[in-house]
């Protein structure tokens, strides 16, 4: 049993209360609609099958003002039988009847909405239903009536009435009652008593139904399928009323309708003074009645009794029962239903009835006469009331009135214009149908869809009636028509759907049903084509919708194709609007037009119509090209056009397709007659005309009737044989219109035009002449007066030739004066005139001289050259103009041919006949290539005069000389060796200078300003130089000299290649004297970049190896050859790789070997990877060997091999590893005699290591061997408690490496223990190569590992504790690469007193009181975990292995480190981070870089050393001290703290004595020697930057405070200048900022004189942001301007200097020191301190010369 099941028996029942008066009043609450009760009580009086009903409200004497008390409704149905008494006292169980309406037993209790007590009879018996007590419970009591004489057939339900209410509108109650009888099943009678007087009585009678055929088009489905139709039938209902006049005249509370009242019943109405319907009528009286004057007794009493017979009057007329009818059409659907038997169960469920199988659905349909006959009754109604059919007329306006019956209405609307009735499922208030459920959602949709095939049918069915009489009739009868279309509209308006309320989605599901049932043509696989048939009304008659379409004004010319009439789409615009939205009414489209068009001609009006539409669409440019061009091709191959009056001979038919041109009458068009022949192929004008010519031409590709065409037509042979007074050629006035015509056309007409109007014309003789018709080219103008005897053109109506027609005779070829050729042979050869008088004549004539004459002009040898001596026949030599110059003085003395102008006429440059000369080519100045000719000639005469010309008009004339494309011809004079020589221009240069390097050098006598006309060189071009180097080096080093200060001044001519071409070029002299010869010297030639300038950098050992020169000022040209200032540390090394031993031996032994090694060992990162990997392959470094030293005269044999005096060293050079770094000082002592070791400098020593060098200590192998144990020392625990106490002390000052182990760790007493033995000895083992060797050794402290465990340290106890050996022991295990310092350090602070620590500045108690708060609060927290950790059970006590004595601390930190990781290998690691180890160090920073370099260099100098070495040590360090280091940068910190100790420091061995100074002062010199100017224009802040920064919360070397990257800027006082890219406009930075820089600049130079620094190594770098202050990039110094600015430029400007010098002096100094050590450790620290003791004479005079 679950325990749902056991808590289930262990309760007890109770019941579930109702409270029943609630219930009643909030199911009451939702029955919003109007006379529910009444509306409930006709349901049930037809579901019991009552034919009648009646309804009476009980003694009302004014219908408006008196309360009713009491409404009895009485049915005539089946009696109540035991199940209906019994239902009807339930709530909530409906009829399980399937054919009845009621389905939820609500229905009844809707009395309770009027009444308390509600009283039911029905045959014998009865039930009345009370409050018990006035509360909350309803019950029910049932008795049996007394036997009567007859049975009482009805079935009364008696309301006493909660309170007196009046009563319902009569006329609005009378009206309700019609409509709610129209579907209800069985009841076919209500009447309406009053007091027992009948006031109305609706009948209900049905016709014959008539049978429908079902519509093979439409698909009686639904959409699910659960619902089909099986029939269709349409039903004639007539409803008969009968109502009392009183009914209407008590008014209505509905809207009034809009139809104007009679007058007469206002006036009828104000007649009634008092009677029964006194108070009825008194509110429709119009105006107040006067108050009549008094009058006599007797009259009085007539009046009074005429007043009571009106009285009695109108009473009785208000009484009459008046009669009306309505006759509607009601269409019917037998619906079968097939449910799946879910959905059956669940309608059983929610209806509890069985859904029936078949259901009937009806329609109400109001045809067009119908309607009209409903609206005629409403306007003839004398009240303002209207018609109690209302509620059944159709609602084609939407305005909502059409409703859903459920048997009887409800509150939903169907959205189209009539009432539809069936089985659908309401809500229980039953005032909507209920799409909520998602069953009955389902029926109520399923059954929607039926009602819209229901309307589709009813729809097609009166379209089929109205298609039939249109069919019948003719097209005469309009008015026939006229009303058929009325009534297809009133069928469209019915039809449309609006939005129904209160759901709107049954007006959707109906509107989407009446279309989706249509059946779509074609196959559905391959879907339809079409959509489905819609009849619909067009101008046509009656059409499927599809066939129809929407009218559009611009198709006026297809008067055959069926479209929407007007009114339609006016008054039906909603649903048309819906046919066209589902594509069932497409818009005209060309398929209309051409099927049209080949079914008729058109008129020319229709014409015009169809052009126009065509232009549009074509216009809109919304339609491809491809489509356009194939609908303009189908339309011009079918239209054609009907022009003249139809059945007459002026009927011609014209093809549109014949069509290819229009005439243009807005153009040239305009000028062509219209009265004589046009080609067939022309648009009739009265088309043309109408239309823009542009939008003609491109819609139709038609093109405009040129003049041209137009007189090809003219002149055809057929057409000038029909119109020969058409005929240009024959008919001499039509010539002269036709030229008239052309005149006026051809200032608009093209070329190509007139070219082929002239082509036409030109052999016509078409020209009027005084010898009649001519040629053109045989008709002459006026003008041409030379010979009498020529044909001049005479036009026959005598209007002079001028203007137009002039130039168009001139273009026809008409003459205008006599042939040049006829001139020459009837004037020229008589000799009768002169060269000025023909050239003279020719420029009167030169207007009308045509191309082809003067092309022959220029061509012909016609005009004489000077000289005039004839030839051997006696002729005179002629020439063409363009062979003859200009006859003057300065062309004849270049001795050229000159026209001969003769003697009568002088020669004017500016006349008329010099300009007609020119334009033949006459020629007035000769060309370049024949002066140059002449000024290259042999004739020195002709050569100076032509050079000359040249010169004087080399500006004006000569613009285009260029001296490479007369670069062949030698017109220059030059001097070469002394001579004086005729030069090609590109060959000779303007700079003297060149002729001692074999160059010709222009003529003195020529004056600079000819040269720059000459356009002679300066100097030669650099190619040329280069090929002189290549191909003639100079011969000594004299003349070198000359040569490269020469070219020093071309230097930036050279571009990179020919740089490098020359670099590698032996051009460079160098005495050499041969081998064996004490006297005389030979010459060898060098390349550039094999050469070296002479300075300090060839002293020593360089200028052994490499070749140095000085050429003076051409070493500038040299240096961009590839000369270097030194070598380069890749070329050194490479040297050295070469053959050690030499250079070793060129460097005079070891001393200047180590330099050179040291200088290589700090700039390694500037050697390319190949030379490192042949260095650590190849003997190069150097080694030192420990020997015995032999003591001649020593007679005793003993030596003391610990003392350093009885040992000598030996070197050589070795492998990389072959040497060995001496970390183990103890084992170096041991083995040093075996193998050799590296010279004992840091950076040297991590050069070695780089380079392969292994470190001696892990090569050594020890072992221990111990005497007895001497448990329970004392020495043991005193040690011990020393070493912990001291070490936190020694770990805060050790600042360069991370311990392997945390404190807290070694704190506990598991993880470090101390020993005493008797006695201890060590065996060290060394294996390395060939060299095995093992030493033994007492010691009095040794400390081990084994893996993970713990630390042991194990003491002598029979000797004296060594502190080294002890500090030694324990760094080992505490650091991977102990230094000596850190073993010196660490044995001084074991074995100095604390308070001689204190005096040496160590906070002692400070510190060890913050590592004791330390380790107690991580005691407590070690505490409280295990206190979150504790289990209770004694299975996790038993695995934990709690102890239960007290644990001490240093139990509690070895347990702490149990929940630690622990690596698989290695030591274990700490856990805390750096300022966990460092915590304890003093909180103070030095406040400036300055103050502490000054301190530290303050100390030194007074000898306060804290270091054993000659080189820097751990000890050398002071709490705050930067021992940061980072591989890609290094800098320092104003005010920074103590930054992170870094891995991979190591042991410094001792070094048996101190390094000498020298050494010291040598790595200075290469510090600084080492700087170097930064060639790159933009600088990447991820280059290795050594930087200087101000911010005290990163690291030294961090530099992620640069601001990007830096760009030059250029240069100031020869020092560059750099930006950062958040510097805003950088390229004015060195104009904003000019002075700041000036004065900065100003203080660095003096600085760099102070350290002999390279001037070009120190740069300047502005940004805006960040702490970078200085930095260091390869070798290159970078100071900021903007920390100059804001700390001494102020004091600067005003004169003081001295603290600006001391600032930057030891930003410098650190800087440089960054070339010998990158990090900032102690030996930076060191070597900082040094070059400022070096440099500080210097520095000191620089500070005495600043003024005070």
């Amino acid at each position: 049993m679950t325990h749902r099941e056991a808590l289930w028996e262990s309760g007890h029942d109770e019941s579930v209360e109702v409270n029943q008066r609630a219930l009643i009043d909030k199911v009451l609450a939702r029955y919003s609609g109007e006379f529910t009760v009444f509306r409930e009580l006709l349901q049930n009086s037809s579901d019991s099958g009552s034919k009648r009903g009646s309804e009476e409200n009980w003694r009302l004497p004014d219908l408006k003002t008196t309360l009713i008390h009491q409404w009895t409704f009485k049915n005539d149905g089946m009696l109540f039988r035991d199940e209906d008494w019994s239902r009807l006292k339930k709530i909530a169980e409906g009829n399980p009847d399937e054919e009845k309406i009621g389905a939820f037993g609500v229905g009844f209790y809707s009395l309770f909405s009027v009444t308390e007590e509600p009283f039911v009879t029905s045959g014998s018996q009865w039930m009345g239903f009370y409050w018990k007590d006035k509360k909350d419970q309803l019950y029910a009591r049932r008795g049996t009536i007394p036997e009567a004489s007859e049975p009482d057939p009805w079935t009364s339900f008696t309301m006493p009435l909660r309170e007196p209410v009046p009563m319902p509108t009569p006329f609005d109650f009378v009206r309700f009652l019609t409509s709610s009888i129209t579907f209800v099943a069985h009841l076919t009678q209500v009447s309406v008593l009053l007091d027992g007087k009948l006031l109305a009585k609706i009948r209900r009678e049905r016709g014959v139904p008539r049978t429908l055929n079902m519509k093979p088009t439409l698909k009686p489905d639904s959409s699910k399928r659960t619902m089909r139709v099986a029939g269709v039938e349409v039903t004639p209902l007539h409803i008969k009323a009968e109502v009392m006049r009183c009914v209407y005249v008590s008014g209505s509370s509905k809207p009034k309708r809009n139809s104007i009242t009679k007058a007469n019943t206002i006036q009828t109405t104000t007649t009634v003074a008092s009677g029964f319907f006194s108070s009825l009528f008194s509110s429709f009286a119009a105006t107040p009645a006067r108050t009549p004057k008094p009058l006599p007794p007797a009259d009085q009493a007539a009046l009074e009794a005429e007043k009571k017979a009106k009285d009695a009057e109108e009473e009785k007329k208000l009484t009459q029962m008046a009669d009306r009818s309505v006759v509607l059409t009601v269409f019917s659907a037998d619906v079968n239903v097939s449910l799946d038997e879910k959905i059956r169960k669940e309608l059983l469920r929610a209806t509890k009835k069985t859904p029936p199988s078949r259901t009937r659905l009806e329609l109400i349909f109001t045809g067009k006469d119908e309607y009209e006959a409903s609206k005629r009754e409403d306007e003839q109604e004398p009240e303002a009331t209207g018609s109690i059919f209302q509620g059944l007329r159709a609602d084609i306006e939407g305005n909502g009135t059409a409703r859903i019956f459920i048997g009887h209405t409800t509150g939903q609307t169907t959205g189209l214009g009539g009432h539809m009735s069936g089985r659908f499922i309401p809500t229980v208030e039953r005032e909507s149908i209920d799409l909520v459920d998602r069953n009955v959602r389902v029926w109520n949709e399923e059954l929607l869809d039926m009602g819209g095939y229901l309307a589709r049918t009813a729809y097609e069915v009166e379209m089929d009636n109205i298609n039939n009489l249109w069919t019948n009739s003719t097209e005469g009868d309009t008015e026939t028509r006229t009303w058929l279309r009325a009534r297809a509209l009133h069928a469209l308006k019915f039809f449309t759907f609006y939005a129904s309320t209160p759901a709107p989605q049954v007006s959707t599901l109906l509107e989407e049903a009446f279309f989706a049932c249509g059946i779509a043509k074609g196959f559905a696989f391959l879907g339809a084509s079409t959509p489905p048939p819609f009849p619909m009304i067009s101008t046509a008659g009656v059409c499927n919708a599809y066939d129809i379409r929407m009218p559009n004004e611009a198709f006026s010319f297809l008067k055959q194709l069926p479209v929407i009439p007007e009114e339609v789409l006016e008054e039906a615009r909603k649903i048309v609007g819906t046919l066209k939205d589902r594509g069932m009414i497409p818009d005209i489209n060309f398929s209309d037009v051409t099927k049209e068009l080949a079914a008729r001609p058109l008129l020319e009006e229709e014409l015009v119509a169809c052009l126009k539409w065509w232009i549009g669409v074509y216009t809109e440019g919304s339609t491809s090209a491809t489509q356009i061009q194939r609908v303009r091709t189908e339309l011009i191959n079918t239209a054609i056009l009907v022009t003249g009056k139809l059945g007459s001979p002026e009927e011609k038919t014209i093809p549109l397709h014949s069509i290819n041109t229009f005439l243009n009458t807005r153009g040239t068009g305009a000028l062509i007659p219209t009265d004589g022949p046009l080609p067939d192929h022309l648009l009739p004008v009265s088309v043309s005309q109408r239309f823009n010519p542009v939008s003609l031409g491109s819609a139709m590709a038609w093109r405009e009737l040129t003049i041209l065409e137009w007189l090809q037509h003219l002149l055809d042979e057929k057409v000038t044989a029909v119109n020969p007074e058409y005929d240009p050629t024959s008919s001499a006035p039509f010539a002269e219109r036709l030229l008239n015509i052309l005149a006026r056309a051809w200032p608009s007409s093209p070329k190509t035009l007139i070219d082929g109007i002239v082509a036409v014309l030109r052999q016509k003789a078409c020209i009027p002449t005084s010898m009649g018709l001519q040629r053109p080219e045989e008709a002459y103008f006026q003008t041409a007066h030379v010979f009498s005897d020529l044909p001049i053109v005479t036009l026959p109506s005598g209007a002079p030739v001028r203007g137009m027609l002039e130039k168009v005779l001139q273009a026809l070829g008409v003459r205008k004066h006599v042939d040049l050729q006829i001139v020459f042979n009837r004037m020229i050869k008589t000799g009768d005139w002169s060269t000025s008088e023909l050239v003279k004549y020719l420029v009167a004539v030169q207007s009308t001289l045509s191309w082809e004459e003067l092309e022959r002009l220029r061509l012909t040898a016609a005009f004489p050259m000077e000289a005039g001596a004839a030839t051997d026949k006696g002729k005179i030599p002629r020439g063409k103009a363009s062979e003859l110059y200009e006859p003057v003085d300065s062309l004849r003395e270049l001795g050229l041919p000159i026209l001969d102008w003769g003697t009568k006429t002088k020669w004017r440059p500016n006349s008329d006949e010099a300009k007609f000369l020119y334009n033949l080519g006459l020629l007035r100045y000769p060309p370049l290539d024949v002066l140059l000719g002449l000024a290259a000639s042999s004739d020195s005469k002709v050569r100076a005069v032509a050079l000359r010309y040249f010169l004087d008009n080399a500006s004006t004339k000569y613009g285009d000389y260029s001296p490479t494309k007369y670069s062949h011809v030698a017109f220059v004079p030059a001097m070469k060796d002394g001579q004086r020589f005729m030069a090609k221009p590109t060959e000779v240069f303007t700079s003297i200078m060149w002729s001692s390097l074999g160059f010709a050098v222009a003529d003195p006598n020529l004056h600079r300003d000819d040269l720059a006309k000459l356009q002679i060189n300066e100097h030669p071009p650099t190619s040329m130089l280069v090929k002189l180097l290549q191909n003639t080096p100079p011969v000594d080093e004299k003349t070198a000299q000359l040569w490269f200060e020469a070219m020093a001044g071309r230097v930036s001519d050279f571009s990179s290649a020919e740089l490098r071409t020359l670099s590698e070029t032996s051009f460079v002299p160098l005495a050499t004297a041969p081998a064996g010869e004490k006297s005389g010297s030979s010459t060898r030639l060098l390349p550039p970049n094999q050469c070296y300038f002479k300075g300090q950098s060839n002293a020593q050992v360089h200028s052994k190896l490499f070749v140095f020169v000085d050429f003076g000022p051409g070493n500038i040209f040299l240096s961009q050859c590839g000369t270097k200032h030194e070598p380069s540390v890749e070329e050194i090394a490479k040297i050295l790789v070469d053959d050690p031993r030499r250079f070793y031996q060129l460097a005079d032994g070891r001393d200047n070997y180590l330099i050179e090694l040291r200088n290589i060992a700090v700039n390694r990162r500037l050697i390319s990877t190949g030379i490192l990997t042949r260095m650590k392959r190849n003997p190069i470094l150097l080694g030192s060997r420990r020997v015995k030293k032999i003591k001649k005269d020593s007679k005793d044999t003993f030596v003391d091999l610990d003392d350093e005096d009885n040992w000598d060293f030996e070197y050589d050079l070795m492998r990389p590893n072959q040497i060995v770094i001496a970390d183990d000082t103890n084992a170096y002592q041991h083995f040093g005699d075996v193998l050799f070791a590296a010279p004992q400098e840091d950076f040297l020593e991590d050069f070695y290591i780089e380079l392969g060098s292994p470190r001696l200590s892990s090569l050594v192998r020890e072992k221990f061997r111990t005497g007895t144990e001497i448990r329970g020392s004392k020495k043991a625990q005193e040690i011990r408690s020393l070493i912990l106490e001291r070490l936190p002390l020694f770990l805060h000052e050790h600042s360069h490496a991370k311990t392997k182990v945390p404190y807290t760790w070694l704190n506990n007493e598991q993880n470090f223990v101390v020993r005493t033995f008797g006695k201890i000895a060590v065996v060290k083992t060394l294996n390395f190569g060939q060299i095995s060797a093992s030493k033994s050794q007492d010691a009095s402290a040794v400390a081990m590992q084994e893996g993970r465990g713990a630390i042991q340290l194990w003491l002598s106890g029979n000797d004296l504790i060594d502190m080294y050996e002890v500090s030694t022991s324990i760094c080992r295990l505490l650091f991977d690469s102990p230094k000596a310092s850190d073993a010196l350090l660490f044995m001084t602070i074991l074995s100095t007193d604390l308070r001689a620590l204190r005096r040496r500045g160590y906070n002692v108690d400070r510190i060890l009181r913050k590592q004791k708060a330390e380790r107690q609060a991580a005691e407590d927290a070690v505490r409280e975990r295990e206190r979150q950790m504790a289990l209770v059970s004694p299975s996790n006590e038993s695995a934990v292995g709690v102890a239960s004595q007290p644990t001490t601390h240093g139990q509690l930190a070895a347990d702490s480190s149990v929940a630690l990781p622990v690596p698989e290998k290695g030591p274990i690691p700490s856990t805390a981070s750096s300022a966990d180890l460092h915590i304890d160090r003093p909180a103070p920073r030095p406040p400036s870089v300055f103050h502490n370099s000054l301190s530290h260099l303050k100390r030194k100098l007074t000898g306060q050393r804290d270091g054993h070495q000659g080189m820097p040590s751990t000890s050398d360090a002071r709490p705050g001290s930067p021992s940061n280091l980072r591989d890609d940068a290094s800098g320092m910190l104003l005010g920074s703290p103590s930054p992170t100790p870094q891995p991979g420091s190591r042991t410094r061995t001792p070094q048996p004595g101190v390094t000498p100074w020298s050494a010291i002062s040598a790595n200075i010199d290469m510090a600084v020697k080492a700087c170097r100017e930064e060639n790159n224009q933009v600088l990447h802040n991820r280059s290795q930057m050594q930087m200087v920064k101000e911010a005290t919360n990163e690291g030294y070397c961090d530099i992620s405070g640069r601001a990007g990257s830096l760009t030059l800027l250029g240069e100031m006082g020869g020092m560059k200048v750099f930006a950062a890219q958040d510097v805003q406009n950088a390229s004015s930075v060195m104009t904003t900022k000019h002075d700041a820089l000036a004065r900065f600049i100003h203080v660095t130079r003096s600085l760099i004189g102070v350290y002999g620094l390279p001037p070009t190594s120190v740069h300047i770098f502005v940004d805006t942001a960040g702490e970078v202050i200085a930095f260091n990039r390869n070798a290159s110094l970078f100071l900021n301007l903007r920390f100059f600015e804001t700390w001494h430029d102020a004091e600067v400007r005003n004169g003081d200097l001295s603290k600006a010098y001391i600032s930057w002096y030891f930003t410098l100094a650190h800087e440089i020191a960054h070339n010998l050590v990158q990090p900032h450790n102690s030996e930076h620290e060191f070597y900082f301190s040094s070059i400022c003791e070096h440099y500080l004479p210097s520095f000191s005079r620089l500070l005495a010369s600043v003024p005070q």
